[in-house]
């Protein structure tokens, strides 16, 4: 392992490890060779599309689909009846989250009942898109429809209608007899925060919506399945986790995972959203079927009606403070929307809400509440802007009533090393204080603001940072370059980071590693690439197999100088004899000696890392708020993140980048309009507002390294803590520039402008 002491102080020096090389996919994603999901071709390829409900909430009384299978074309139709009908209700991973086998069956093909707009009800394959489009639409579905509910409070509401009938609350690690849309009710708590609210002299409780948001990846999601006659099945597909494919995929089919083999194509984007299976179990009964590969591609609205956007939330908090400045207790209730099935990040949310500071008292309640909309999945630090919005929005509040300036309380308050987490956690060395320090020396906190309707906020995000195990294969080939073989996908360039851990580790230049993501048949168990794991854990994994490959080339230096093994010496990439030191090899050359020392070298690993680095960012943004219209324009932004050690810094400073342009869109924009009957309204990019680059400055990166020392390098994870401070923190710019707080989500022209009329008309002026 590298010198602990060099990197928790930040001091040592890497050869490649925070260099700039091209990233080794770079020319075939600019040239357009590189191949994703939809350009997956062969012969023979069929067609499928998926007939989706019209209604939020339906029994579905019956389904003749006759008239597809008559139509010329079509070359079979499936049902839920097709899918696996007796099975062990067990929890399938989807990566970053969990769901109930049957939650997970019942979303892949309705059976009893439709649960949200667009909720898949059959599929066919035909000869063309257009075909299989016609046939869909021949598909008799008899209905009865049953009353929606929306909003996450009106479901937990006595009375309110039943998604799941048969589905009882979990209160407090019991199960009750009570049926209810509640699926879980959990608490953290630490101290008295009842009697320490009692000891504040500042106390600030609020109430906070957030709207259910899409992760607006570009690329729909796909999958092209091919049957074979031996009973084996090969499916291409856009994922994130190709292993939690292939095991979800073994428990809706009721297959063999050795039966299933999963090829990870290119991914254009996911964010969280790309782990649940939807259309996969289709295509792979329609070839089953027909004998034909079928390949399906959704189309934007099917995305955005019928895959897994982050939920909707109400959040009440509460939090005192002493005079002196100090944060004593802090309360939150926290209820998520799961969509149609259990499972929202409500439980993420609890554990990073109050995690920024070291707060003595704290109780947290959280709710998993299931609504007709369908079930969410991850984005970005899944459940943690939410808590952000509202916990760093009250912060503000209390430093404005004791008249101090915010970094400052945040620094006196800032958690660090030693602090319990609320959920239980101590944090190792964490980074926090450093980003607050950075942020205050910075010119964009201590630029003039000028103008009228102009204001600045900040605000600090937390998020935990993912292990889990991961497996790279790497092979040296007679030239010293190295093929090295992993399990993640690649989303932001882990293949070059990766390629880079292995390459410091043995010496070499990134360039000359050649890194491949493989299929499940190809590799050991990978965890797929999210929670901010993969740099991390498959760079671990990067690095093991490098100490492998070093073990077996000093073994071959030492058959070729025919000494010992002990008498070789290894450092920067060169072999020296012991006992002739004059006499050095490079990498290379030993390489050239393996056909005559013994054959090829493979060095392999699989690790389960358990030192993962939390980490934290705080963003400062500037906005102008136009009085006549509502719009807020964002004028400046910057964002200050601790890294732990940026393997690649062009790309922790596009994740950085990223995150905050997402954050900018959830906090102004972006929302799932529904109509009362639980209808999608904009279920388009037109009318589902994304910003572009037309809406966003040039965001500012500061990369603070407060080295983890839980990694050889000192890596945390980056992803996804930038999208957790921005809406928090336009929020709280929001309010520089008008002097008025909002606390809904998205905070649009049209909320704006209400919140000013409604202040006009309480101070007597009435509208403009």
């Amino acid at each position: 392992m590298a010198d602990k002491s060099e990197d928790y102080l930040g001091i040592k020096e890497y050869k490649v490890v925070g260099k700039r090389p091209i990233r080794h996919d770079g020319t075939d994603k600019v040239t357009g060779r590189a191949v994703y999901g939809a350009d997956v071709k062969m012969s023979r390829l069929l067609y499928g599309k998926t007939l989706r409900s019209p209604h939020a909430h339906a029994r579905i009384k019956s389904i003749d689909t006759s008239k597809a299978e008559n139509h010329p074309g079509v070359r079979a139709v499936v049902t839920s009846s097709d899918l696996v009908q007796e099975y062990e209700d067990k929890v399938s991973s989807l990566g970053e989250a969990s769901v109930g086998l049957r939650h997970l069956i019942g979303n892949v093909l309705a059976r009893d009942k439709v649960l949200y707009d667009g909720h898949a009800v059959a599929a066919v394959a035909a000869t063309s898109v257009n075909v299989a489009q016609e046939a869909i639409e021949l598909i008799q579905v008899d209905y009865e429809v049953l009353d929606p509910v929306l909003d996450v409070r009106r479901a937990m509401e006595k009375g309110a209608p039943l998604l799941h009938e048969d589905m009882k609350m979990r209160s407090l690690g019991e199960q009750t007899d009570e049926v209810s849309n509640i699926a879980n009710h959990f608490q953290h708590k630490v101290g008295d925060p009842e009697t320490a609210f009692e000891e504040c002299d500042v106390v600030i409780e609020r109430e906070f919506t957030t709207q259910t948001v899409h992760q607006g990846y570009i690329e729909p999601h796909n999958a092209t399945a091919n049957w074979n006659p031996d009973g084996k099945v090969t499916v291409w597909v856009s994922t994130q986790g190709p292993f939690d494919i292939r095991n979800q995929l073994s428990d809706v089919l009721g297959m063999s995972v050795a039966d299933i083999r999963v090829v990870p194509a290119e991914i254009g984007g996911g964010f969280g959203g790309k782990f649940r299976v939807y259309e996969e179990p289709t295509a792979v009964l329609l070839s089953k079927k027909t004998g034909h590969p079928v390949k399906m591609v959704m189309t934007r609205t099917e995305v955005l009606k019928a895959t897994g956007p982050t939920p909707g939330s109400y959040l009440k908090v509460k939090m005192g403070a002493k005079k002196d400045g100090t944060l004593v207790a802090a309360q939150a209730y926290m209820a998520y929307e799961a969509g149609a099935m259990p499972g929202s990040p409500v439980g993420a949310g609890a554990g990073c809400i109050f995690s920024p500071y070291n707060i003595e008292h704290i109780v947290i309640d959280g709710y998993d509440v299931v609504v007709n909309k369908p079930g969410t999945s991850a984005y970005r630090a899944p459940g943690a802007t939410n808590g952000a919005m509202a916990a760093e929005t009250v912060l503000d509040e209390i430093c404005e009533e004791l008249g101090v300036d915010p970094i400052d309380f945040r620094l006196q308050n800032s958690a660090k090393e030693g602090t319990r987490r609320a959920d239980g956690p101590i944090f190792p060395r964490i980074g926090h204080e450093e980003c607050l320090q950075a942020a205050k020396a910075h010119p964009h906190w201590n630029a003039p603001l000028e103008g009228p309707n102009r204001g600045r906020g900040v605000a600090s995000g937390f998020w935990f940072n993912g292990g889990g195990t991961s497996t790279v294969v790497a092979s040296v080939n007679s030239d010293g370059s190295v093929s090295l073989n992993e399990g993640s996908p690649d989303i932001g360039g882990t293949r070059t980071s990766i390629a880079m851990q292995l390459a410091e580790a043995l010496g070499i230049a990134a360039e000359e590693v050649n890194p491949q993501v493989v299929d499940t048949d190809s590799i050991g168990h990978t965890d797929g690439t999210g929670g901010s794991r993969t740099t991390f854990a498959t760079g671990w994994a990067g690095y093991s197999a490098a100490q492998d490959v070093k073990r077996l080339m000093i073994e071959r230096a030492a058959k070729h100088w025919e000494i010992d093994e002990a008498d070789v010496n290894f450092e920067d990439g060169i072999f020296t004899s012991k006992k002739d030191p004059g006499s050095p090899m490079t990498f290379k050359e030993v390489a050239g000696t393996l056909s005559r020392t013994g054959g090829p070298v493979v060095g392999r690993a699989t690790v389960s890392p358990t030192g993962t680095g939390p980490a934290y960012a705080v963003v400062i943004v500037d906005v102008e708020v136009d009085p006549d219209t509502g719009k807020v324009e964002v004028t400046r932004a910057t964002i200050i993140q601790d890294a732990g050690k940026a393997i690649h810094p062009a790309y922790v400073e596009g994740q950085l980048q990223g995150g905050v342009a997402q954050g900018i869109g959830w906090a102004l924009n972006e929302e799932y309009f529904y109509e009362e009957d639980g209808t999608l309204a904009n279920a388009s990019l037109l009318d589902y507002r994304m910003p572009t680059c037309l809406d966003l400055p040039m965001i500012d990166t500061v990369i603070v390294e407060v080295p983890n020392p839980g990694h050889p390098y000192g890596v945390r994870g980056v992803g996804e803590v930038p999208i957790v401070p921005p809406p928090a923190a336009v929020a709280n710019a929001i309010y520089g520039a008008t002097g008025i707080r909002l606390r809904d989500l998205p905070m649009s022209p049209g909320r704006v402008l209400e919140s000013l009329w409604s202040a006009a008309e309480s101070s007597g002026n009435g509208k403009d």
